[in-house]
């Protein structure tokens, strides 16, 4: 399960996704998750579904490997639609049984939430997979520059935001290491309640956190021993600047995006 958490990893490549500028796909991938929103029809969500899986074919990620970041959120979906399927009201399904609970709106509520959830998912999920830590903290850094006039530090908080997407998959990988060191040890994570599963994770997570502690603190020091000295007389190797890549995926981005908003309010 912790190894198909894909969340805040990053795979090179030479797509046109890969090359396009950080602040586009920032930007864009805001823009994807308000139209998720915005859209309340089927044939709105088999766009955006057909839309992200041209996103994926063209970002040369392998299909397989980006629905996998769906199976440790599978639980929240389905918990969530079961949620909506018995409190939304409307007309029940049948009168027989438990069936008197289950409503017509009730299964369209969910089915349309867990359509929005495993879409913004997959989507989101190519920022990170085509864009390197580095630039997506200058991304956003470049973003929040025009609210630094009224005292935003836009640095700092793009560097901690990324720091932090950054070390999703170390500590993913650290609590990996721990759990089969504890299982070896003769830790059982797989049997018993939920309560005795609860208890069984402690022996993981008190060394996790102190591993957690001891890598905030090395970072720290590194940071130091660099003379890193937060956005003052900082310079970059690479100066971030739109070029074609970045004109061809919002064109194309837009004029989608425009159509189904268009043919939502239309239709």
């Amino acid at each position: 399960m912790i190894k198909d958490i894909t969340i805040g990893q990053y795979i090179p490549g030479e797509s046109v996704l890969h090359k396009a500028d950080p602040r586009t796909k920032i930007v864009l991938s805001l823009v994807f998750m308000v139209v998720i929103f915005c859209i309340a029809t089927y044939w709105g969500f088999i766009a955006m579904a057909i839309f992200t899986m041209l996103a994926v074919v063209v970002s040369d990620i392998p299909v397989k490997y980006t629905l996998k970041g769906l199976k440790p959120l599978l639980v929240i979906i389905i918990f969530t639609a079961i949620v909506n399927i018995f409190s939304t009201g409307g007309k029940p399904v049948s009168d027989f049984s438990i069936l008197r609970y289950i409503t017509y709106e009730g299964i369209a509520t969910a089915v349309t939430l867990a359509l929005r959830l495993a879409l913004i998912i997959v989507g989101s999920s190519l920022l990170t997979f085509t864009t390197t830590p580095i630039l997506l903290t200058d991304g956003i850094e470049k973003l929040l520059q025009p609210f630094k006039r009224i005292g935003i530090p836009a640095h700092e908080l793009a560097m901690m935001m990324t720091i932090a997407l950054r070390f999703i998959p170390t500590l993913l990988e650290e609590t990996d290491k721990i759990m089969k060191a504890q299982a070896a040890r003769g830790a059982d994570f797989d049997t018993g309640n939920l309560v005795q599963r609860a208890k069984s994770f402690i022996p993981v997570l008190v060394p996790l956190f102190v591993s957690a502690f001891r890598r905030a603190d090395e970072l720290a020091t590194a940071m130091e021993a660099r003379c890193y000295r937060g956005s003052a007389g900082r310079t970059r190797m690479r100066q971030l600047a739109f070029g074609r890549a970045d004109f061809v995926v919002s064109a194309f981005t837009g004029l989608f995006f425009g159509a189904i908003l268009i043919l939502q309010f239309i239709v």
